[in-house]
């Protein structure tokens, strides 16, 4: 992050500066400044930014108190501890909206089911449900996962394995998730996931808009928002990556729109067109007259479901969820199983034993009944989701005064911000061999998952906003390790070093480079 743009706007910053490099010298990582708090610390931790959450977290018992700058409206309170999270998210959830300050941090998601509140969010939710949970959309998804594991995955690892150069297994699975969700809610397909790889601006403004909106979360307000007025720095990036963005999504919503009205405008009768036109933006523009019926009498609301903002943050929001929390997860799973060779050996065993497969020189695709019976991989999964959850942090706000289980006071309008990655590395929540990767603590002497509690494994989140989509994300995870594992053999790079990027999203900052080579037995 580029903290020299302070120069260019605010002269106290000089001072600030010379705190800050002070500070990575001699500066003990929770020393609260006079005037400027303890923001220089967490600057200069910024790079490692999650493990310095875990380290003063661990130091402070799951829950501290972090004091910004006195101008800059960036006092909170971060916690992993379970107990807190669970009364957060679940048992005092009207206390603990996503509110105001989370809206505008996430501007580019709109008025969405992400960053909106009460009413607004119950209808997105609820829309969101009844779509994800129609069969027709789950037969949709498991033919579009088939057909960019056979026209977009297979193809990309047959050509870097035939040359035996590298491959940035990170961008593919990025390439493979954007491709996807694009189809399932647009019904477009952009075809990022191909031989030549190619470089498309509207998805690499996505990655753009995730890094800015992490930039607006480690600086105080008033210089983004003084960098936004001047349109330089981070604000300059992500205005031209919304332009990006909404071009390519309002063309889209104008495409879908016209299709709809040629074809059909009542709801039954897009019940009945085939399976495979049902993309969740035409099935969302069959929905709006329901949902204009739930709000009447809120006219502003009225107004925004009736506009084509309204589809626009429904596939905005959709797409930049889809696309990366899979893509992440999918990334740190496969550079933990290929790093834990014994890992990867049981799971190509439990491939072989529940199917029988064997090889015969042609590629291979499991089908959904057949994931469901691979216990181990799922355990894998979930333990790489424990160490490395895609969405790395959670936060609220507090409408009135409240004491968490943990003992803390928190005041009206308080952020609190819940560490997912840090509770994964926490020995009180998950035992002395927290750091290890294990699949095996996930798995019960009969053979099956054990449960964990949601809010103690929060790679879903917990409560009334859980993850809708977590069944989804099981099925895709599964359908792309398999494939590749069974008909493919990958080696991580030698010297590749593996940390995350500054974003809201876990990434890896320098991407997972690997060899890929055909798998001759198994």
């Amino acid at each position: 992050m580029a903290i020299f743009y302070y120069i260019e706007i605010f002269l106290p910053s000089l001072c600030f500066l010379f705190l800050f490099h002070w500070s990575w010298k001699r500066v003990s990582a929770i020393t609260n400044w006079p005037i400027v708090g303890m923001l220089p610390g967490l600057l200069c931790k910024a790079p490692n930014i999650h493990e310095y959450a875990t380290q003063v977290l661990k130091q402070s018992g799951g829950t501290f108190e972090f004091k910004g700058p006195w101008f800059a409206n960036m006092d909170f309170l971060v916690t992993c501890d379970p107990m807190n999270v669970r009364y957060i998210s679940s048992k005092n959830f009207a206390n603990y909206p996503k509110g105001p300050e989370y809206k505008k941090l996430f501007e580019p998601f709109g008025d969405g089911v992400l960053t909106s509140d009460s009413d607004s969010w119950k209808s997105f939710r609820k829309l969101i449900q009844s779509l994800i949970k129609h069969r027709k959309f789950q037969l949709f998804q498991e033919r579009s996962m088939r057909h960019k594991v056979s026209q977009g995955l297979f193809p990309v690892l047959e050509h870097v394995s035939r040359l035996g150069t590298e491959v940035d297994l990170q961008d593919v699975f990025q390439r493979f998730t954007f491709d996807n969700t694009c189809l399932l809610v647009l019904g477009f397909d952009p075809n990022c996931l191909s031989v030549d790889l190619p470089e498309l601006a509207y998805r690499m403004a996505f990655d753009e808009v995730e890094e800015a909106v992490f930039y607006r979360h480690i600086v105080p307000e008033i210089i983004w928002k003084i960098q936004k007025w001047l349109d330089i720095g981070e604000e300059k990036k992500l205005s031209r990556a919304m332009e990006i963005i909404d071009r390519f999504l309002y063309q889209c919503i104008s495409l879908k729109q016209e299709e709809f009205r040629t074809q059909r405008t009542q709801i039954e009768q897009v019940d009945q067109k085939k399976d495979e036109d049902f993309e969740l933006l035409t099935a969302c523009m069959a929905q709006k007259e329901e949902a204009e019926m739930e709000m009447e009498g809120n006219e502003k609301m009225d107004a925004y479901i009736k506009s084509d903002r309204y589809l626009r943050d429904i596939a905005f929001n959709f797409i930049a969820a889809g696309k990366d929390t899979v893509s992440a997860a999918l990334t740190w799973l496969f550079w933990l199983i290929i790093t834990h060779p014994s890992v990867e050996k049981r799971i190509l065993e439990e491939i072989k034993v529940n199917f029988q497969a064997r090889e015969d020189g042609n590629w291979r695709f499991f089908e959904v009944e057949e994931l469901g019976k691979l216990v181990y991989l799922h355990a894998a999964i979930c333990e790489a989701l424990r160490l490395y959850p895609s969405v790395p942090f959670n936060h609220r706000v507090s409408i009135q005064p409240d004491t968490l289980p943990s003992g803390h006071h928190i005041d009206a309008n308080t952020k609190v911000m819940v560490s997912l990655y840090s509770m994964g590395s926490m020995e009180e929540v998950w035992g002395h061999d927290c750091l290890e990767f294990k699949p095996e603590r996930w798995i019960s002497e009969q053979g099956g998952i054990i449960h964990v509690p949601s809010h103690k494994f929060i790679a879903f989140n917990t409560g009334p906003r859980s993850c809708l989509g977590q069944d989804l994300t099981f099925f895709q995870m599964k359908t792309i390790v398999t494939a590749i594992l069974w008909n493919y053999h990958v080696q991580v790079v030698e010297g590749n070093p593996i940390f995350p990027c500054l974003s809201v999203m876990l990434h890896m900052k320098h991407g997972l480079k690997v060899r890929v080579s055909k798998r001759s037995g198994v």
